[in-house]
């Protein structure tokens, strides 16, 4: 059962990091840190704090010479000669801005408290869609006080449930009903859209589509997200004709779950010329950090067992099929490219094994 005080401090302190505002995270034996959000917080003009914490990816860009006697994997605490203002976090925090300051520091690292804590804060900068960059012991208020712990409260796909159905006539085919799905202490509301009549004696043609505004609404070129979402609706009403059906998962999880500000972010740095997993993990995010668990739910929800997936990546198949969601048969869901998502696409397939022909 969903621990829902758990749930709504986390709710309450992603609330607090877009606002600016300071939280505690404690772990189990003690350790805390006292975290301002590099990128939104504010405080006096003097403001400033002794530590930066940030991604072992952002560290190592900032050519830290003393990472070796710490976890890669984990996140850095950096200390500079003297303490950081907000304007020098935020500055260190946004590697847009590395081109224009390649020299910086020098820097040394501290040891962690405690590196679950530290990962958690990373965890809820990305929730929050903000740099994962926190001045440590500003000497600002903390507008909250949460565990690691916490964090498994809010992420747990078992608080979605159903809010509304309706019938939606769409561009592919009126034979369609929209279903809203809705958790308690977040704000994301995921669709799906069900295409034909629902028949448990068949197994539905299935899209996992995670939202992308450049790409679904604006037309943008560099990603075939757009294309991907046309051509997944018109076959699922083509299936639909047939006698089938199908179901359009609509994941509220923009840039592949880092958020939409600082995906763009990333098509920044891709304008300098990194790849798509470069620039991420540059921003010190993950290239690939979509909730699948949640997918997996509103199927469950949906009362669909077993699908038959349109996707190129495996990566996926074997996600929902660690979930308990029986996947018959994977679709290939390949679009032509074009001089803009050329190289988009090639990443895909050559870093993220993706199955591109």
């Amino acid at each position: 059962m969903t621990d829902h005080a758990a749930a709504r401090r986390v709710a309450q302190a992603l609330d607090a990091l877009r606002h600016g505002w300071a939280i505690r995270l404690t772990g189990d034996d003690g350790g805390a840190l006292d975290l301002l959000p590099a990128e939104t917080g504010f405080g006096d003009a003097g403001l400033a704090a002794p530590r930066l914490l940030v991604s072992a990816a952002r560290a190592a860009t900032l050519k830290l010479g003393n990472l070796k006697e710490f976890d890669p994997a984990a996140p850095v605490l950096v200390r500079a000669l003297e303490p950081f203002s907000l304007a020098e976090a935020r500055d260190l925090a946004d590697p847009g801005r590395d081109l224009d300051r390649p020299w910086r520091g020098p820097f040394a690292a501290d040891p962690l408290p405690d590196a679950t804590v530290a990962r958690a804060a990373l965890e809820l900068a990305r929730l929050a869609g903000i740099l994962p960059a926190f001045l440590v012991d500003s000497g600002a208020d903390s507008a909250v006080t949460l565990s690691p712990a916490d964090l498994a409260a809010f992420v747990d796909p078992a608080a979605l449930t159903i809010a509304v159905r309706a019938h939606l006539p769409v561009a592919a085919t009126d034979r369609a009903e929209i279903v809203a799905f809705r958790a308690r202490d977040d704000v994301r509301e995921h669709v799906a859209l069900i295409i034909g009549t629902q028949d448990h004696n068949r197994v539905p043609l299935v899209r996992l589509h995670s939202e992308c505004l450049t790409g679904d609404i604006l037309g943008s070129l560099k990603c075939d997200c757009g294309p991907q979402l046309d051509a997944a609706l018109a076959a699922m009403a083509d299936e639909a004709a047939r006698g089938g059906w199908g179901v359009l998962l609509y994941l509220r999880q923009e840039g592949r779950g880092i958020g939409l500000v600082n995906k763009l972010r990333a098509y920044r740095l891709q304008d300098q010329g990194y790849d798509t997993v470069d620039a991420n993990e540059r921003l010190g995010l993950p290239s690939e950090a979509r909730d699948f668990p949640v997918a997996a739910r509103m199927l469950d929800l949906l009362a669909v067992p077993a699908i038959r997936l349109m996707t190129n990546n495996p990566a996926k198949v074997a996600a929902l099929r660690d979930l308990g969601i029986d996947v018959v048969e994977r679709l290939p869901h390949a679009l032509p490219a074009n001089r803009h998502n050329h190289r988009y696409l090639a990443t895909k397939r050559d870093r993220s094994g993706h199955l591109l022909s």
